[in-house]
């Protein structure tokens, strides 16, 4: 059966994470002694990083196909799923809103955290904004694939990437300094993971089994 272009663009979520962690693997090798294990991904996109060039080319698919593929899963599902899943997937498509406007308008001035306005926003606003919904709306859909099981692997799925997030976020204030970069890189790869995830199931159709 022929898919609809609306399903062909959930492939785009899966570009975005291509993108993203091209971005990781190699924005490094424009940061002389960057180290990936103590410092956070935001480092390389800093204001002032040497790598911020090279991130903003191997990134500049990231947000835009990321953001596409969201929003063409939130206009596909209306009338499906369940109530709760479709709720699970707005408020992840709202966390996305959040990450993308929020870290273009306050990236950190500098590498770590510099204390300027936009670092401030960008850490103790947007950063808590952002895993707020991702939390929630990964808890949603957890709740709402469990209950139907014709959509369990959804919810399997969203409890992975929670799992992950937890890891991170749990780990981030558990290793010591000089680790601190590899817990964090849990967090931020289960968001970009799932909306990977989302981008399939919108792919196949948001199929019952």
């Amino acid at each position: 059966m022929k898919k609809p272009l609306i399903q062909w663009l959930g492939l785009l979520g899966v570009i975005s994470l291509i993108s993203y962690t091209s971005a990781v693997v190699f924005s490094p090798l424009a940061y002389p002694g960057y180290n990936w294990m103590k410092q956070a991904v935001s480092d390389l996109s800093a204001t002032n990083a040497p790598s911020k060039m090279l991130w903003s080319q191997l990134a500049s698919l990231y947000h835009v196909c990321g953001m596409i593929s969201i929003m063409m899963v939130c206009v596909f599902i209306e009338n499906k799923l369940t109530k709760t899943l479709r709720v699970g997937c707005y408020l992840f498509a709202a966390m996305n809103w959040v990450s993308c406007v929020g870290y273009n308008m306050f990236p950190l001035s500098d590498s770590g955290y510099a204390g300027a306005f936009q670092d401030v926003i960008h850490v103790f606003v947007v950063t808590p904004l952002v895993v707020l919904l991702s939390i929630v709306s990964l808890v949603v859909m957890m709740i709402g694939g469990y209950r139907k099981k014709q959509y369990k692997s959804l919810a399997i799925w969203a409890t992975m990437a929670l799992v992950l997030m937890f890891i991170g976020a749990i780990g981030v204030g558990v290793v010591p300094k000089e680790y601190f970069g590899i817990p964090e890189r849990f967090s931020v790869f289960a968001a970009t993971g799932f909306n990977a995830v989302l981008g399939v199931y919108l792919w196949r159709g948001f199929p019952e089994k």
